[in-house]
């Protein structure tokens, strides 16, 4: 059934398996998670079972504003949930839409292997080709040899300095959607709608384009520019939502809906007495309306697609302090403070505690707005391992700023940088209610300085505490944590299905895909996967 059915999703409307008597205003801060519910009757979805789903309760959510359900007209479960709206689960939901790749006819890749396999299977879609043999060969930024393949695609020779179109052309084939949902705490587009707007990409504008949409078209339509072939996050945000209403994809979106578990077992038998095999999912959370009332939700699905990303959980140091009210690990708490006035150029300095990008977008703000820095890092600003070591400086010349402030204003030298001072290879070692922070330097001395504010930009991990385990069993490591740089989910190279787990899948970062350009090839694999299935089944 696809999702321009009619009936199939009215209002959007997923079935709920709770009932909600009443609705009430979220705590003042918003971030207080419900408490985990015994299951009750579906408690055999703890052992490994699972019950058929039943029709919603009548009186379900009487209390919730109408729009915001989330129901579908039939008790049978979803083909498809997707975990995250970001730009690998916007990516998957063109795709499972119906939207179709095939290669143009009169194109010529410029990759002549690539080129010689294409021509190969003319009119056959590249998502009912074999993408192992079409990716093979292919070399570039990325480790996933799928990625790579619809990145070749997509921007055939952008790796050459070029800008040759794209040799894709699609076509919308409603009848090869797949119906689903995509779940997602912010608006379409994720994480970028948390990010400051006026700061630049990392990735040039066209690399953070989605299919059939580049984004400098996009942004000529809105007479916005490009910044050194860089655009701001709040125009890439903007681009996301924008994204999903120009291809028709908003029915399928849920917006302010937070997962908090997700189970899976295999379903008990029916009423006829069959029993389908594969394992089925049951995806438990609350959304949250305009009108702050939280309305529980419980979902069932045959597969589903964890598209989360990575900044869920910001990095912690675990020294002592580190929970203290002036500690923060997000660049907003720095955005707030300025506004409210809390820091200043009067102030004492803040403290910036990191060496990657995250820490360098702080340095910026700060040095924008004249407040004094401290900047504190553990490696040696020479190592090659520094971001800042890794870019052209003719692309990024504010980050190799800040890498020049880094290794020539030590804390013990002359002022070249005033109001800005580095400490490289140091180890903080706790902080104090008063406002200092002890520091061990590389000798193994202790030092001591007075801050206003402290910013712990150390990176972040993906939060699946949703998940049994937190997801730990999923990871390549399973004895090591989850991260998406160094023990991503262990996935099928080809169809993204996760090793350990039959149909969950995992896209983007989880992945190990941590970069927009790329993500979109997690993206094919899934979908192309999904719709082999789907041609399994018997009529």
């Amino acid at each position: 059934m696809g999702v321009s059915d009619p009936g199939v999703f009215l209002s959007f409307s997923v079935y709920t398996l709770k009932a909600l008597g009443s609705c009430r205003p979220e705590p003042w801060d918003g971030e207080v998670q419900p408490a985990r519910q015994p299951l009750g009757k579906y408690a055999a979805c703890t052992r490994g079972q699972l019950p058929v789903p039943s029709p919603p309760p009548a009186a379900a959510m009487n209390n919730c504003r109408k729009d915001q359900q989330l129901g579908v007209s039939s008790s049978e479960p979803l083909k498809v949930i997707i975990i995250g709206n970001g730009p690998s689960g916007i990516c998957l939901s063109y795709l499972l839409s119906g939207y179709t790749p095939y290669v143009k006819p009169d194109a010529i890749h410029p990759h002549p292997l690539l080129q010689r396999k294409l021509a190969e299977a003319p009119g056959v879609s590249i998502l009912d080709q074999d993408l192992d043999y079409l990716s093979e060969g292919l070399e570039g930024r990325c480790q996933s040899p799928v990625a790579l393949l619809f990145d070749a695609l997509l921007r055939p020779d952008t790796d050459f300095g070029g800008n040759m179109e794209s040799v894709l052309t699609w076509k919308h084939q409603k009848e090869r959607a797949i119906s689903h949902v995509v779940l997602g705490r912010n608006l379409p587009g994720g994480a970028w709608h948390s990010i400051e707007g006026s700061m630049v990409t990392l990735s040039q504008g066209q690399w953070m384009g989605l299919p059939d949409l580049e984004v400098k078209d996009w942004m000529r339509r809105k007479r916005r520019g490009l910044r050194n072939s860089r655009a701001t996050a709040g125009d890439i945000a903007h681009y996301y939502r924008d994204y999903v209403t120009k291809k028709g994809l908003g029915h399928n979106f849920v917006s302010g809906a937070v997962v908090t578990a997700v189970e899976w077992g295999t379903p008990e038998p029916s009423s006829s007495g069959a029993q389908d095999p594969r394992p089925l999912f049951q995806v438990s959370g609350f959304l949250t309306t305009e009108d702050q009332c939280q309305q529980p939700f419980s979902l069932y699905a045959h597969n589903v697609v964890l598209a989360t990303g990575t900044s869920d959980s910001p990095a912690q140091l675990g020294i002592p302090g580190e929970t203290l009210p002036f500690i923060h690990h997000e660049l907003s708490a720095l955005e707030a403070a300025t506004r409210a006035g809390t820091v200043s150029p009067a102030s004492d300095p803040v403290l910036i505690i990191g060496a990657g990008l995250s820490a360098a977008d702080a340095v910026l703000y700060a040095r924008h707005y004249n407040i004094p820095v401290i900047h504190a890092f553990r490696r040696t600003v020479d190592d090659p391992g520094l971001v800042f070591n890794q870019l052209p400086k003719m692309l990024y010349p504010e980050y190799h700023k800040v890498h020049q402030m880094m290794r020539e204003q030590s804390i013990l030298s002359p002022s070249p940088y005033e109001g800005y001072r580095s400490l490289p290879e140091h180890q903080p070692v706790l902080f104090k209610e008063d406002h200092q922070a002890m520091f061990r330097d590389p000798t193994g001395l202790h030092k001591v300085f007075g801050v206003s504010l402290v910013l712990v930009l150390i990176g972040s991990h993906p939060d699946l505490s949703f998940l049994p385990g937190a997801g730990a069993d999923l990871a390549m490591d399973p004895s090591q944590p989850l991260s998406t740089k160094r023990n991503p989910i262990d996935v099928e190279p080809f169809t993204y299905q996760s090793t350990q787990q039959e149909d969950l899948y995992a896209v983007g970062p989880l992945a190990g895909d941590n970069f927009v350009r790329f993500v979109q090839g997690g993206a094919l694999a899934v979908a192309s996967s999904l719709l082999r299935k789907e041609a399994r089944k018997p009529p």
